[in-house]
């Protein structure tokens, strides 16, 4: 049996070329893609650095903020100690002045009390008004009370020791000595003339039962 011969393929030339046109513009398209990917790594790898800045950012101003609230506790009396050290040192000057007597001392001390009080108001540090008010226990603070006919109820009859305030805030409260009602002693006395009990007027001969 003899072998038939296939005869060979005839290819078109137009299918041939149109092959071509399009592993061009596969290749075209692959080459785009890789541009794209490569664009898009590039940006990916920007955002991730700009992100880690930022957080460096952050931590560094956390640090700053740290930092600056501690010194800002450890300094917080910086400005008012300046203002107080020089009235330290013209109560030293006042004290270790040649031919000190009796007035000069009294001369000495009154321009350093006149002195801090002028520093007291720079600070907006007031005296807390108390002699001669009506007691409140929010700025006041009673160390005893007095019976007087004179005066109502809670009246400030002395102040011990001034009460300060710090922009409107109570440093420290007045001490004060407040008037109370007098007791009435009527219901007292009534109690001496009562007439004695039943029990006391019981006969000694009153038999007690065991």
């Amino acid at each position: 049996m003899s072998e038939e011969s296939t005869p060979p393929v005839e290819t078109d030339p137009d299918d041939d070329q149109e092959d071509l046109v399009i592993e061009e513009v596969e290749l075209d398209e692959i080459e785009t893609l890789k541009t794209q990917l490569a664009d898009k790594e590039e940006e990916i790898n920007g955002l991730i650095d700009k992100e880690r800045r930022s957080r460096a950012d952050v931590d560094n101003f956390r640090k700053r903020i740290i930092k600056e609230k501690a010194d800002a506790i450890k300094y917080a009396n910086e400005q008012l100690l300046k203002k107080i050290i020089p009235i330290s040192e013209n109560l030293d000057r006042a004290l270790s002045a040649p031919n000190l007597n009796i007035e000069s001392l009294k001369e000495g001390v009154e321009m350093i009390v006149r002195e801090f009080h002028g520093f007291l108001e720079k600070v907006n540090v007031k005296s807390i008004p108390a002699l001669g008010e009506i007691f409140d226990p929010s700025v006041h603070e009673a160390l005893s009370q007095i019976e007087s006919d004179e005066h109502e109820e809670n009246f400030i009859l002395e102040e011990y020791a001034k009460g300060y305030s710090l922009n409107g805030r109570v440093l420290i409260p007045a001490k004060v000595v407040i008037a109370k009602s007098p007791v009435d002693n009527a219901s007292d006395t009534s109690l001496d003339d009562e007439p004695e009990t039943l029990s006391d007027e019981a006969p000694d001969d009153t038999e007690i039962v065991s």
